[in-house]
């Protein structure tokens, strides 16, 4: 049991290891199958001599760091304002939905609003006498602030559930007691007090989101600059280029991005130093901050703006795939069609079947997978009585290297060894890469329950003699369903959202409704993009729907479990 957390951990992040290795050779003129006999710095001379390579190198840079500052500020001001109030009990419970939609919808819904020809300029064209949309580049602006918009919409859900997983073990009430009774207000005693016990435990899940930022695809694809557009687009287009030879000058524009997430990730951990020796300088200064009422008024805005910018996005996608003719300024459709539904019906039903195979294959996999580790972790490490157990430092790290390192640089790594070792896409390639990704959302959202539940319900069924695998079946398993099946609905989510790893595996022959989603983007009907990304985003909420539903149906006799 000592042995298997790590065997699991090491096995993900095993391909991360392989797929640099696909990377490196190739980038210093290594590769037998294309010709490269001998080591050379002629990719890196060629990269260097990319056009406008410095203007997507600083897009990438920019948008990991102000993304990952503006996401993390959000969510640490929100539950220093509201923690403890009803108002984030609520918010919890509205996570999920939220994390049901994938990154390229959200990206979609969010052009949709904020386009010249977007809901908010149709809603401002009264007051302003606007009769045509207005010309200005919004979406796809060359200082990328649509791009970075569209990650921090996204990205504060996913932080506010990582921080609500770590509240509790923060102890937040009684520190905040303390800080209370020395005159400190609700949001300097927070920040004080209990905010980096929190960070703490929710560092790895922040890199991973600068990381993400610093090195995403498909939102970039969708919302940001084009000329010259961010370095991993750029090496997207390199990676496939008909000429076989840009292979060497794609692995050397992976380890530059590999180099600038890092960078981006050595910064972040300057500014974290940074903002703990001002808190400590503040804290040491006696700044109590009891007057901060305002301060609290305003530090909901982030998440509500968040929240409404998805949710409106959604109402726009749905709007535009029934609309018939929609001339600006008109705020809604004059007249409503199922035209391009039926339309799309046509060549849907292969991507839709790829991915619901693929995604709930790699969902259910990864969920027995996480249990096994964290009953492994849970059983093997000795701790003091009332203690609750967590992932050692050594298991998590392995677990979230995925997710740090960028998908773009190893996935490459990847390709490229299937190609060597002649592997044919398939829909169990695809899984297996999937898998790489999916397990530590699924990690993330189970261990927290999971150590959490009390170990005496298991030592009374020892007592009466049942055995350990007959505890775990018939006590913590059922008495866990409730988390079990939104970690499910986390993986589900996040394997449907996956667009690198599904195209340069799937090297296009399995197609998914995300690959297809994003590929219109380059299109101008907005009609098929809304069905597209619709699509996308029902597929998991229907799981999260399930996930909510089937623990009030599975104990519908029993009241006390119904929310478990």
């Amino acid at each position: 049991m000592r042995l298997l957390p790590f065997a699991i951990a090491s096995l993900l992040a095993l391909p991360v290891a392989v797929g640099l290795t696909g990377v490196v050779l190739p980038a210093f003129g290594y590769l037998p199958a294309l010709g490269g006999e001998t080591l050379s710095l002629a990719p890196f001379r060629a990269l260097l001599a990319q056009p406008s390579l410095l203007t997507s190198l600083a897009l990438s840079l920019t948008a990991g760091l102000v993304t990952t500052l503006i996401s993390v500020l959000a969510v640490a001001l929100f539950l220093a304002a509201f923690s403890g109030t009803r108002l984030l009990a609520r918010t919890r419970r509205v996570l999920g939905p939220l994390l049901a939609i994938p990154h390229a919808a959200a990206a979609f819904g969010l052009a949709f609003l904020i386009a010249p020809s977007g809901l908010f300029f149709r809603l401002a064209a009264g007051p302003l006498g606007l009769d045509a949309p207005p010309d200005l580049l919004i979406v796809g602006d060359p200082f990328a602030l649509s791009l970075m918009a569209g990650l921090i919409v996204k990205e504060i859900p996913f932080l506010l559930l990582v921080a609500f997983a770590a509240l509790p073990q923060a102890d937040p009430a009684r520190r905040l007691m303390v800080a209370r009774s020395l005159g400190y207000g609700r949001v300097a005693g927070f920040l004080f007090a209990v905010w980096p016990a929190v960070y703490r435990q929710i560092r790895l899940p922040v890199l991973a989101v600068a990381a993400y930022a610093s090195s995403v695809v498909d939102v970039a694809l969708i919302l940001g600059p084009s000329v010259p557009p961010p370095l991993a687009v750029r090496l997207l287009t390199w990676m496939g280029d008909p000429d076989l030879s840009m292979r060497f000058l794609a692995s050397a524009g992976a380890l530059c991005q590999l180099a600038v997430t890092a960078l981006v990730l050595l910064l972040w951990i300057m500014l974290e130093r940074a903002g703990r020796r001002l808190c400590e300088t503040a804290a040491q200064g006696g700044k109590r901050l009891s007057r901060d009422r305002a301060a609290r008024s305003l530090a909901g805005l982030p998440v509500l703006t968040s929240t409404l910018a998805l949710t409106l996005g959604l109402l726009m996608l749905g709007l535009w795939s029934f609309a018939g003719f929609w001339r600006f300024p008109d705020i809604l459709p004059p007249s409503l069609s199922v035209r391009s539904w039926e339309r799309a019906m046509g060549r849907i039903d292969e991507p839709l079947l790829t991915t619901f195979i693929v995604a709930i294959a790699a969902a259910v996999i990864a969920l027995i997978l996480v249990a096994a580790m964290l009953e492994g972790v849970r059983l093997s490490r000795p701790r003091l009585a009332g203690e609750r157990p967590v992932l050692p430092a050594l298991i998590a790290g392995l677990l979230y290297l995925p997710l740090i390192v960028p998908q773009i640089a190893f996935v490459f790594g990847l390709q490229i060894f299937a190609l060597v070792l002649d592997l044919e896409p398939s829909p169990g390639l695809l899984i297996a890469v999937h898998l790489i990704f999916v397990v530590p959302y699924v990690a993330l959202a189970l261990a927290g329950p999971w150590f959490a539940l009390d170990p005496r319900f298991e030592a009374v069924a020892a007592s009466l003699g049942h055995r350990r695998i007959a505890a775990l079946s018939r006590i913590r398993l059922p008495m866990l369903l409730g988390p079990i099946l939104t970690a499910l609905a986390i993986g589900f989510a996040v394997s449907v959202g996956q667009y690198l790893p599904t195209l340069l595996i799937g090297a296009g022959r399995l197609p998914t409704i995300t690959t297809e989603a994003v590929a219109l983007a380059s299109g101008g009907d907005r009609r098929v993009i809304g069905v597209y990304a619709l699509l996308q985003t029902l597929l998991p909420a229907l799981v999260f729907l399930m996930a909510t539903l089937l623990p009030g149906l599975a104990f519908r006799k029993r009241r006390a479990m119904r929310g478990a």
